[in-house]
């Protein structure tokens, strides 16, 4: 055993003559452990509430989607499709249509974006399982509405006595006499509610792909973009450079990410000044580990002292105190993250915290967070520990 961690061990695991120093040791251990505890926990949290909030997102946004590069549609023909779908790594794709439109139920009125989606979109993405109701079908003009929309207008399911208005400008007609002539209108049934989250809920309307192009007056390959539900071992840019090259760079191919950019920047800004947050705890708990490294340093003068005498170098003489500071911060830092792993652990098989009585704080151990704790104990914990064992050469001084 190397002389240095010898003696560290020895001044970390045996019992000072004066008691204080005990006491500060005791304290500045229980700081480096609430420290990579805490740490721990909130990054776990915070991963959980990102889970939480992406699944949402997830459900409704696809692997993929090319939008126009300019305007607000692009020209999908049957050739250009043939070719799309032997693209490697496309499991699936569904051409959509968005505009927004005017919706009208009896005397109560709202703004909502139509989107018309073709047979595949229930296989690109999970928005039918949201759905309190029934999916579109083909018999007849039905819609399905978000939520919040259906409180504003409260129009009913399948409630074929009065049905919903949608009214929306007819594309291209300038002036016209008659204003009944500027605006198509058409008259649909609600066939379902979904309910993913507030932002959504209050802003698509989902119809079949014929009806809205019929609505907006659009020809049959006429789309405003096409989603894509990637296959598992699919490389995203290999897609996009494929996507890209059959459009001559005609259109844009925006990944999930980018689709919820503020959201992604969101969560991240917000788990990066929580990291800072915590960090800044951490550094303070270990100025104890400074304190404690100092105060054994000054109660082992006449033993530091009898070391030199018996042929210790300087050098090594500040190691046994860099090692002892370094040992406190691993096993405390240890312990502690231990500890924040089985906490987590059991939050995830038992829902020991519940934000509602049906809903458990979301929670998740990842990888990342382990070893962010680790590197973030291990490097102020190296810095902590040189700078307090450069007390010991002035106590060779003195």
């Amino acid at each position: 055993m190397k002389f240095p961690l010898y003696i560290a061990k020895r001044y970390l695991f045996s019992k000072s003559s004066n008691n204080a120093i005990n006491i500060i040791t005791i304290i500045a251990a229980i700081g480096v452990f609430a420290g990579a505890f805490s740490l721990f926990i909130v990054l776990s949290g915070f991963s959980g509430l990102r889970e939480f909030s992406l699944a949402f997102a997830n459900e409704f946004d696809p692997d993929l989607k090319v939008i126009p590069k300019t305007g607000k549609t692009i020209i999908f023909p049957e050739n250009l499709e043939e070719e799309f779908a032997k693209i490697d790594g496309i499991a699936n794709y569904s051409k959509t249509i968005e505009e927004r439109v005017f919706l009208e139920y009896e005397e109560k009125t709202a703004w909502a974006f139509i989107k018309g989606v073709d047979e595949r979109y229930q296989q690109v993405t999970a928005i039918d399982s949201s759905v309190d109701g029934t999916w579109l079908t083909s018999s007849e003009p039905q819609v399905v509405i978000g939520a919040d929309i259906s409180r504003k207008l409260n129009p009913g399911i399948f409630n074929y006595n009065r049905p919903m208005r949608l009214i929306v400008p007819k594309p291209g007609k300038g002036q016209v006499t008659n204003p009944a002539d500027a605006f198509n209108q058409k008259s649909v049934i609600v066939s379902g509610i979904y309910n993913i989250n507030s932002d959504l809920n209050d802003k698509y309307v989902f119809s079949n792909i014929a009806f809205a192009q019929s609505l907006l007056d659009l020809d049959k390959n006429t789309y405003s973009a096409v989603e894509i539900k990637l296959t598992a071992e699919a490389d995203e840019e290999t897609v996009k450079e494929a996507i890209l090259k059959l459009f001559d760079n005609s259109v844009e191919v925006q990944t999930r990410a980018q689709l919820n950019d503020v959201l992604y920047k969101m969560l991240n800004t917000e788990n990066l000044a929580v990291y800072l947050i915590f960090t800044l705890v951490l550094i303070i708990a270990l100025f104890n580990v400074v304190g404690s490294i100092i105060m054994v340093i000054l109660d082992k003068k006449e033993n530091i002292k009898t070391l030199q005498s018996l042929g210790a170098s300087p050098k090594q003489i500040k190691n046994i105190f860099f090692t002892q500071g370094m040992l406190m911060c691993s096993i405390g830092g240890g312990i502690g993250l231990l500890c924040g792993i089985i906490l987590i652990y059991l939050q995830m098989q038992f829902d020991l915290v519940m934000i509602t009585p049906s809903l458990p704080y979301p929670v998740t151990i990842e990888i990342g967070n382990i070893l962010t704790v680790i590197l973030t104990i291990g490097i102020l914990g190296l810095f902590a520990s040189f700078l307090a064992a450069g007390r010991s050469k002035k106590a060779l001084e003195e």
